[in-house]
């Protein structure tokens, strides 16, 4: 399965860590477009001074880990698309051009399911999507959970609640189906 990963599942850390982490187990194949990893950039700038730096860094680690990741929305393809907010037809143009079959967004509202299915493309939530994965790769999944739950937790040097943890991250119902 391959996934567009839209920027705002990229911005939040552990929600990241998570999706890149399903995807290095072999879950699925993630995709982005370098505007998407820009918007990601870009975002960070409300987290204060050197929050920019920090991601960019992390995009070009993304970047250099993930090479075949990166697609190039073709030009006749951002010309005939339409969304309702023409600030996303980069991340549907991204989706056809590298034969996704699900975009990974928080943005329901932007990309109407009927318009998507136009192009052969669904739309998940980050929730949705990692619930859908579970079945068959529970145990990949799982791993990865924890490692990013251990990492938060050495970072924060405090102990975290998963459940709580994974909420933070958008991932209410993923946080009951682990816990």
């Amino acid at each position: 399965m391959r996934a567009v990963l839209d920027a705002n599942v990229l911005f939040p850390t552990v929600l990241r860590e998570i999706l890149i982490g399903v995807a290095a187990a072999g879950v699925y194949r993630p995709l982005w477009s370098p505007r998407i990893l820009e918007e990601w950039a870009r975002a960070t700038n409300k987290l204060g001074p050197g929050a920019e730096d920090v991601a960019r860094g992390e995009i070009a680690l993304l970047r250099a880990a993930w090479p075949e990741a990166s697609v190039l929305p073709r030009d006749g393809d951002l010309a005939r698309l339409w969304l309702p907010d023409a600030d996303d037809v980069h991340v549907l143009a991204a989706a056809v051009a590298g034969s996704a079959d699900v975009i990974v967004t928080l943005n329901a509202r932007d990309f109407p399911r009927h318009i998507l299915s136009e192009e052969g493309v669904s739309r998940q939530d980050a929730d949705q999507f990692l619930r859908s994965v579970w079945d068959g790769n529970a145990d990949a999944v799982a791993r990865v959970v924890r490692q990013v739950h251990a990492k938060a937790e050495e970072l924060s040097g405090e102990t975290l609640e998963l459940r709580a943890l994974l909420k933070r991250a958008r991932l209410p119902r993923f946080a009951r189906l682990l816990t």
